[in-house]
């Protein structure tokens, strides 16, 4: 009997485990279980979309005050929301303590000039699970007993200089004595249009606290513009103990709100309260912040009982002893009242199993996904960066041409002549779902952050993380002259180029598990990425001579100078991260061509282009015919940028950096596989030895053969590598306890100083915040530990010890007598990093700091936030608190660490993973 009961949980697990993977399989099928998801944005207020100012100040036209009043043109935002793929109908939480003067609807924060450290939200929520089609999510928010400290937030860090601490929400006291609730959210599809909603509100403090709960239903506003007919919604017949409020779209069509325990309903209009904000009068009677004034103000005139208006909540007044939970159950979905039948409804108990059932296979598709290997603590972090990663999928709406057009810029004669922000990008139409680095910032993609998150996506939705890579390179984005948009900010500023790099990462792992490639998806990319790559030759190397030069590339203020603005020396800046960058840029198209030409042999000639455009690449940032214009230091051995004066003289800026380091990323091995079957490209390397000897003879490991016949191509050869892996690992420099700085702690006591007309520019080693407003000083590179820039150069350090083998080994760390094999070395620094984010010895989580609430309460300390950065000294998080786009990386370290059989594949082009090695790492990364 015990044995038929094994075999029957064993088959119930298996049947949790495919439940989820058959609905990836028939989402590619056309089965739209990503209709709805996670798509509503947590701010809106503030973005450059919403802006119509003259002088473009996005966060003053457009601030947080307005939010509730306000009718957004662009998109929506709210607290754990959800909506349909094109942002039609949204569902999110309002909530009221009784306290507050306004509802708490959506999430507050410092706007850049507010904060001592630019743009931070000063909100505690948590992204806690989510399956890549969303049927099953979890969400948590902390929701103070006392009145939100609006102005002392402001007031306070206004008072506060860059050098000081940011003053955070739990600082103000309303979190003191557990006077909170923990407002938790769950959502699970019964179908793709049927979704079960489950609330938690619980009094985590010691005396008794009521709240006011109100599940919002509302349409974004597509009419006052004309484009599109008004939708409506309102209250119908009752179901049973259930409350119904049908909302109707003409293109949605009909959906319906049930709300159990029959709580009242407040309908009004998402249409601006134009008489408070600007004093004219309101074009409807019910407007957008009707439902807070009924609420807080207790004015019944300002909303409609039963509709119909385009706006609605059912109201729940929630009366909570100490430490006690109470659960309402919503259902937002396609079927109307009849559907259930003459005696069942919406809830009950095929209600709860339901729940309970999409629990059980989140549960069980991340039992497949996580290695078992991994510590319980472990697992919890990496199934948090995924979540977090899900989460901050949003529906992003950007035409371009119809924004300027509310500008006065209605025809492209007027568009060339425009100073407007973006006024270059006219052929811009966005509306899709986009992976935003989080969901406060405000809706935003970053082409490179974007790179960064399809690499983890992939780890539970290689289909999703593919689309995501080709609508960055869809005609609707990519500018017509091959330019990537960077951000909506400035989509003219330059991204670095990683995009080439995470396409073949895709390409790669879907092969990896699916045992099938997908040829057109990785051809229809390299086409693309060809008119980008053109764009960077055209436009970033100044001279021609293959040294690059940009502006943001990535790494804001970690230099002397802005380098988004014109130099106050006058020429310009040979930067050797701008050359490495590009360097890396090609070797992944090579590495694409490669794979292409093994099942179309014309793109050998391609892959023949890409290794001699490489070649000059690294051949001009060390050149030994110019010494002094060379972008490698032999004195240092170290890579520096050089500042060229208009009259051609040259001097290097000895910052030692990220951007000396990351050279160490740009190579990439060769198999023999990879082109015994290609003559032509293998002709065409026999060529430039006979016709280009000098410049074949620079690049020995590409004639010898390493490890497993393999050769290297690399910026760096074995004495330049040993050199510059000798600074990195130094703990006195860039090997921090929690990973690599991206400043040299050298630099703590011997900042870089240069004079220019009497003014000083200098870089110090900053290990936390930035000192200087350069961007907006909300963004430091001058010493922090950056997660993306760690895995760049882990990836790198595993290329070279695929071609040199364990016999090459390295003093790790630098000074301690230990020889480490660069294998071994790749591991201890995944161990570092994952590290800021799992418990210590002591209980401790880095991450967290000093903050002890997080530390110490169990109500707090399994909350992980995923940071932008870390503190290069003890890992603390900084910057962004839930960036986490990026950081998920994280989720792949432990994939990729905590499996042997990952770690295998992962290496198979750039050598195998010996056994002993994998369970090494994995007893460091916690595992059991």
């Amino acid at each position: 009997m015990g044995q038929q009961n094994a075999g029957a949980d064993a088959k119930e697990s298996e049947g949790s485990v495919r439940a989820e993977a058959g609905r990836l399989a028939e989402q590619r099928d056309g089965v739209p279980w990503l209709h709805w998801g996670p798509y509503l944005s947590e701010r809106q207020w503030g973005t450059v979309r919403e802006d119509y100012s003259q002088d473009g100040n996005a966060w003053d036209y457009f601030p947080h005050d307005h939010a509730r009043s306000r009718a957004y043109r662009w998109g929506e935002d709210g607290l754990a929301g959800i909506s349909d793929s094109k942002q039609q109908l949204c569902f999110a939480l309002a909530l009221w303590n009784g306290a507050d003067p306004i509802l708490k609807e959506r999430l507050f924060g410092l706007t850049n000039a507010e904060g001592n450290h630019g743009e931070d939200v000063k909100e505690y929520y948590f992204y806690l699970d989510s399956t890549p089609t969303h049927s099953y999510m979890r969400y948590q928010y902390k929701y103070p007993h006392m009145a939100y400290p609006y102005g002392d937030l402001v007031a306070t860090n206004a008072q506060r200089g860059r050098a000081d601490f940011e003053y955070e929400l739990i600082d103000t006291g309303v979190f003191d004595d557990d006077r909170y609730f923990d407002v938790t959210v769950e959502y699970a599809k019964g179908a793709p249009d049927d979704i079960l909603i489950s609330i938690e509100v619980t009094n985590r403090g010691a005396e008794p606290g009521n709240l006011v709960l109100l599940p919002t239903l509302w349409f974004r506003n597509t009419w006052s513009d004309g484009t599109g007919p008004r939708p409506s919604i309102e209250r119908v017949p009752d179901r049973g103990d259930a409350t119904v409020v049908r909302a109707d779209h003409a293109e949605l069509g009909p959906r319906f709100l049930y709300a159990a325990q029959n709580p009242q309903t407040l309908f009004c209009d998402n249409e601006t309260n134009t008489e408070r904000l600007f004093g004219e009068p309101n074009p409807t009677r019910y407007v957008k912040d009707g439902i807070g004034e009924a609420v807080v103000h207790g004015r019944s005139g300002a909303v409609h009982p039963t509709g119909p208006g385009t706006k609605a909540a059912v109201r729940f007044d929630v009366e909570l002893a100490a430490g006690a939970t109470k659960r309402f159950e919503l259902r937002l979905t396609d079927l109307d009242p009849a559907s259930f039948g003459a005696k069942a409804g919406p809830f009950g108990t095929k209600f709860a199993k339901a729940l309970a059932k999409r629990r059980d296979e989140a549960d069980a598709f991340y039992a497949d996904v996580i290695p078992e290997s991994l510590s319980d603590d472990a697992t919890l972090v990496m199934r948090q960066a995924l979540a977090g990663l899900l989460w901050s999928k949003q529906f992003y709406a950007y035409d371009v041409t119809k924004w300027l057009g509310g500008h006065g810029v209605s025809n492209r004669a007027a568009q060339r002549k425009s100073n407007l922000r973006n006024a270059a990008w006219f052929h811009m139409v966005n509306e899709d779902i986009v992976s935003m680095p989080d969901k406060w910032e405000y809706p935003w993609y970053a082409a490179w952050d974007l790179a960064f998150h399809a690499v983890s996506l992939a780890v539970v939705d290689v289909d999703f993380a593919k689309g995501q890579l080709a609508l960055m390179l869809d005609e609707r984005y990519l500018h017509p002259n091959g330019q990537m948009p960077a951000y909506e900010w400035n989509f003219s500023d330059v991204n670095p180029p990683v995009h080439a790099w995470a396409v073949m990462r895709i390409f790669e792992a879907e092969k990896e598990s699916r045992g099938d490639c997908d040829v057109r998806f990785l051809e229809e990319a390299f086409h693309k990425l060809t008119l980008n790559y053109t764009w960077w030759v055209n436009r970033k190397d100044p001279d021609g001579h293959n040294i690059f030069g940009g502006g943001f590339l990535g790494l804001d203020n970690i230099g002397v100078f802005d380098r988004s603005a014109p130099l106050p020396t006058g020429g310009h800046l040979e930067q050797a991260d701008g050359t490495a960058w590009m360097a890396f840029y090609t070797l992944e198209m090579l590495e694409i061509a490669l794979e292409l030409a093994r099942h179309d042999p014309s793109y050998q000639s391609m892959a023949s282009k890409f290794l001699e455009q490489y070649l000059w690449i690294a051949s001009a940032m060390d050149d030994p015919d110019d010494p002094e214009g060379s972008l490698w230091d032999d004195e240092d051995g170290f890579f520096y940028d050089v500042l060229a004066a208009p009259d051609g003289r040259t001097t290097r800026l000895k910052v030692r950096s990220l951007v000396g380091l990351l050279p160490l990323a740009a190579c990439v091995v060769l198999r023999p596989e990879d082109v015994r079957q290609l003559p032509e490209f293998m002709a065409r390397v026999q060529w430039l030895r006979t016709h280009r000897p000098q410049l074949a003879a620079r690049f020995p490991a590409l004639a010898a053969p390493g490890i497993g016949d393999r050769r290297l191509l690399s910026l760096l050869d074995e004495a330049k590598l040993r050199r510059l892996l000798a600074r990195m690992l130094d703990e006195a420099e860039f090997l921090g306890k929690h990973g690599i700085r991206s400043v040299s702690a050298y630099h703590r006591d011997n900042p870089f100083v240069v004079d220019v007309a009497g003014a000083e520019y200098r870089v110090d080693y900053l290990p936390a915040e930035s000192n200087t407003g350069m961007f907006g000083g909300n963004s430091n590179w001058r010493g922090p530990i950056w997660l993306p820039m760690n895995f760049l150069l882990i990836r790198g350090l595993l290329h070279y010890a695929s071609y040199y083998g364990d016999e090459f080994t390295i003093e790790y760390p630098t000074g301690s007598g230990d020889e480490v094999a660069l294998r071994d070395v790749a591991m201890r620094l995944s161990e570092r990093l994952m590290g800021i984010l799992l418990r210590d010895e002591d209980g401790i989580r880095p991450v967290f700091g000093g903050t002890e609430v997080f530390q110490q309460d169990p109500h707090w300390n399994d909350l992980i936030p995923f940071y932008e950065y870390f503190h290069g000294d003890n890992g603390a998080g900084l910057g962004a608190s839930h960036q986490t786009g990026w950081t998920a990386l994280v989720a792949r370290m432990m994939q990729l660490f905590g499996n042997e059989d990952d770690l295998a594949a992962a290496m198979s082009r750039s050598g195998s993973a010996s056994p002993a090695a994998s369970r090494a790492a994995r007893t460091r990364t916690g595992a059991a």
